[in-house]
């Protein structure tokens, strides 16, 4: 079975992604829960290493603007999807749930990211951990691409632009942690960062700790 076309960015920002992605195979399903920022890497890893057992699900990315509703939303789709599979895995770190989903997680029984959000896993969560960059604001490939609707327009700097030294005046840096090589992400990238009034950078992360944990849940079936 080939695999459904993605949705584009805003859906994938405001809706989501029913359970599918992954191409069939005959042993037991297993789902991938992850927010929609991560639905083409996650995809793109299921393609490459042939994990045909796979499938994926995706909850709307704009969660990360209220996360305290993350946990919720995550306990509702297991639910939902879980007679379906075998197991369920979930494709979040804390993503500024405060540990509220690492509980629900394991109220539950689901495996999940470790590390406190995408930036961390993306670039490793020992070598993020050790960068201790404090100053700087971050962007993934996901992120560039849906910069206005995650950043400009939900803290108004579209109508008050303004606000900007009040939202980022403690900030220094904008760091694109780049999953791809793309010189038109790049160059948006570091259009956000001149926006906004930052110092730019780029560092190609490619799929992180992503691949090694999702590897992991695909071997385990």
């Amino acid at each position: 079975m080939v695999a459904a076309p993605l949705p584009d960015d805003t859906t994938l920002t405001e809706t989501g992604l029913a359970p599918g992605g992954g191409a069939r195979g005959g042993c037991a399903r297993v789902l991938m829960l992850a927010c929609g920022a991560l639905a083409r890497e996650v995809i793109d890893l299921i393609a490459l290493n042939g994990w045909t057992h796979l499938d994926v699900a995706c909850l709307p990315a704009i969660l990360h603007n209220t996360p305290d509703r993350i946990p919720a939303a995550v306990e509702a789709a297991v639910d939902r999807h879980r007679a379906d599979y075998a197991r369920i895995c979930v494709v979040y770190a804390d993503c500024g749930t405060g540990g509220r989903l690492a509980a629900t997680c394991d109220r539950l029984g689901v495996e999940m990211v470790a590390g406190p959000h995408c930036y961390a896993f993306f670039d490793g969560l020992a070598a993020f951990t050790a960068r201790e960059e404090m100053t700087a604001f971050y962007l993934t490939d996901f992120l560039v691409r849906q910069f206005d609707a995650f950043v400009i327009r939900p803290l108004g700097l579209d109508r008050h632009p303004e606000l900007r030294d009040a939202y980022f005046g403690n900030y220094e840096s904008l760091i694109y942690l780049a999953q791809t090589d793309d010189p038109d992400l790049d160059s948006r990238a570091r259009a956000c960062a001149d926006r906004l009034g930052l110092a730019y950078a780029r560092r190609f992360t490619g799929y992180g700790d992503l691949a090694p944990v999702m590897a992991g849940w695909a071997e385990r079936v």
